[in-house]
């Protein structure tokens, strides 16, 4: 194979993750909206889950909506055997755009405004990571990769990843881990970046072997994949504290950026992305980044306010409140905005069933 060949055969393999990427964000937003639309089809006619039911197990439609995220997540996965990290792992802010419109238009959850224009930057930052992304690295064995991750550089950036992780799990999960975000959001995306890290090289295995060149030979394969599972369970573990113990609102945003940030650090300082790329392609992609990022949060920060002709906000005690769904101002009994209608500004850190009340 000439240098032509595989120059093509690489901006070939960029075109294929891109798909990928763009499918799996696809499948991963509507699998949201699918499963919710089945959990609220069994909370009809059972108990719902948000009380410890499982009805929903008996529903059809949420099953549809499982196995819609499980097709987005192996597109996901297979996109990182064909792209580099810097180009699939921002595009998954697109599952949200999915999502939000999804639900805008099939379960009348109203988009607000700032909503709209958060969804127009994520495809705004998208698109211009997508024109400006590095050509992903040419390997022909996993031996190749092994190369890659043995690397001194990224050595380094694996033991202090371990090192910070294990400081996180057995200094501060025990004082800190109930009351600081930061503590698990932080062991999640650290252990995704290697994750990340993992299924890209196991994903360039089973691709070179399902091409015929069979990579399951090589001890180095099932090392990925024992590394993959490792993180995985690990992430997932952490995750699942993070979301049981804050609100979602808080958890979502920060780990979408701590994630991706660490994840495309592991990926250039692994794969070299930004090797074979002039400046002003780098400050173009961390532009498109930092747009998407925004986006991101405008979603977030606005996906509980209402359609922006509702009726007009006042302050009280700091807090913005409806005026239709209040007494008379001048009766004195003006009330601070009962439980669902928290503004997500002072929306707290922690969930409201995790505290304690002696």
């Amino acid at each position: 194979m000439g240098i032509s060949d595989l120059a093509m055969a690489v901006s070939a393999d960029n075109h294929k993750g891109l798909l990928l990427a763009l499918s799996s964000s696809l499948f991963i937003g509507a699998s949201f909206i699918i499963k919710k639309k089945g959990l609220k089809r069994a909370g009809a006619s059972g108990i719902r889950a948000g009380v410890g039911g499982y009805s929903y197990l008996y529903e059809p439609l949420w099953w549809v909506g499982m196995i819609t995220m499980i097709v987005g997540e192996v597109a996901n996965f297979a996109a990182y055997a064909f792209a580099p990290a810097i180009l699939v792992t921002p595009l998954g802010a697109l599952s949200i755009i999915v999502s939000a419109a999804m639900a805008h238009a099939i379960l009348k959850e109203k988009l607000h405004t700032l909503g709209i224009l958060g969804c127009i930057l994520c495809v705004v930052g998208s698109t211009t990571i997508v024109l400006h992304a590095p050509q992903e690295r040419a390997i022909l064995s996993v031996k190749d990769v092994w190369e890659l991750a043995t690397e001194p550089a990224f050595l380094l950036y694996l033991m202090a990843v371990i090192a910070i992780v294990l400081v996180l799990v057995f200094h501060f999960v025990p004082q800190y881990g109930h009351s600081q975000v930061m503590v698990y959001v932080g062991i999640c995306s650290l252990m995704g970046s290697l994750s990340v890290m993992s299924a890209k090289a196991l994903g360039i295995a089973l691709k070179l072997t399902i091409e015929g060149v069979n990579q399951l030979l090589y001890p180095q394969t099932w090392v990925f994949a024992m590394v993959l599972a490792t993180c995985v369970i690990t992430q997932m573990n952490y995750l699942n504290k993070a979301l049981d113990t804050f609100n979602t609102a808080v958890v979502s945003p920060i780990y979408y950026v701590m994630f991706t940030s660490l994840t495309i650090l592991a990926s250039i300082i692994m794969f070299k992305d930004w090797d074979r790329q002039n400046p002003a392609q780098i400050v173009t992609e961390l532009c498109g980044f930092v747009t998407i990022l925004s986006g991101t949060y405008l979603l977030h920060v606005t996906k509980d306010l209402g359609d922006s002709n509702s009726s007009p906000m006042i302050v009280y005690n700091g807090l913005p409140t409806h005026l239709s769904s209040r007494h008379n101002m001048g009766s004195g009994n003006l009330k601070r905005p009962e439980d669902g209608e928290r503004p997500v500004d002072e929306i707290p850190l922690r969930r409201q069933d995790s505290y304690h009340v002696p």
